[in-house]
């Protein structure tokens, strides 16, 4: 099989990458013929179009988009799905003639697309079945302290809200007898790619004040109503989906475990904009580890040289 170029694009949430990417990649003079294959891992559930900032139809009818509405948000997605599908999906980009433009904020996806997954045993449906009776029974806090005590920097990493990857990092101590933070990612970037890597970056003021305007245009678009919807079909935020920021600040969960949607649409909104922006905090703080892997070849721009600095690159190692 032939090496296959790819653009890797990433940058924390409201960074504008959409926007450079429609700037580069349509348009009488496209910089490249391009596909883009979505690294964001709550774009990929389908009902979930405002709170996510899926692209529009316009644009994916003239930048194909690949990895967007493809699971239900009671359906789990992981990182190994996501190497999965975007290797299958950059192949058949490349298949087609076309550039295959990875791009996203999910820096843990990123990373494993990148660098490869690690060594860590794969999911055991029998054992899984099996720690979901005993989060059920016994509840989060009393599997967070069997993890504190078989690896506590996997604990103090996941949030106790975060069943998905609590009940993974006990299933691989369960199953292997170590525990998932001694399973280091690879650091060399996988063979089989030529990856050009660049981050987009803007000042951090900034990037807080579109952060504030995105999730303000986001209410006014029918956010509310969106997940309105998705309550009354049965999501709540037991479901993978319904974790995500945007969405989880809707529900106020009572006594006995019921959920509810608040009526208190401004504190919702407040809620949902100080969670961007620690989000977008936290993204940077791993962009920078990501940075820090040596034979990393990130290239770092401001959004505003982003589309010029790209397409230069593009040609002189593309071409």
């Amino acid at each position: 099989m032939p090496v296959i170029p790819v653009l890797v694009l990433f940058g924390p949430t409201a960074s504008g990458k959409t926007g450079i990417l429609k700037e580069l990649f349509t348009g009488p003079r496209p910089a490249f013929p391009a596909e883009v294959v979505s690294a964001d891992s709550m774009q990929v559930y389908r009902g979930m179009d405002i709170g996510t900032a899926k692209p529009d139809k316009a644009l994916c009818a003239v930048l194909p988009h690949h990895l967007i509405d493809i699971r239900d948000p009671d359906e789990p997605f992981n990182a190994g799905d996501f190497v999965r599908l975007a290797d299958r999906a950059c192949a058949d980009i490349a298949r087609r003639g076309k550039l295959p433009v990875v791009a996203g904020g999910t820096g843990f996806y990123l990373r494993n697309f990148i660098f490869g997954l690690s060594g860590a045993p794969p999911s055991d449906p029998s054992l899984r079945r099996a720690l979901k009776e005993e989060l059920a029974q016994k509840g989060p806090e009393a599997l967070r302290k069997e993890l504190s005590r078989t690896d506590g920097e996997s604990a103090e990493r996941i949030h106790i809200n975060d069943t998905y990857r609590l009940l993974r990092a006990l299933e691989v101590v369960r199953s292997s007898g170590s525990p998932l933070s001694s399973f280091a990612p690879p650091e060399k970037p996988r063979e089989g790619y030529d990856f050009r890597v660049v981050e987009i970056k803007r000042p951090r003021e900034e990037l807080y004040r579109r952060i504030e305007l995105r999730c303000g245009e986001m209410f006014d678009q029918g956010l509310p109503a969106e997940v309105e919807g998705l309550f009354l079909r049965g999501y709540t935020p037991r479901d993978p989906g319904l974790r995500a920021i945007g969405y989880r600040e809707f529900f106020v969960e009572e006594a006995g475990g019921a959920w509810r949607l608040s009526a208190d649409l401004p504190g919702v909104k407040a809620l949902a904009a100080r969670n961007s922006r620690r989000y977008a905090k936290r993204q940077l703080t791993y962009f920078e580890g990501l940075r820090s892997i040596p034979g990393s070849g990130i290239i770092t721009v401001s959004a505003e040289e982003a589309p010029g600095r790209i397409s230069a690159e593009l040609r002189d190692h593309f071409l």
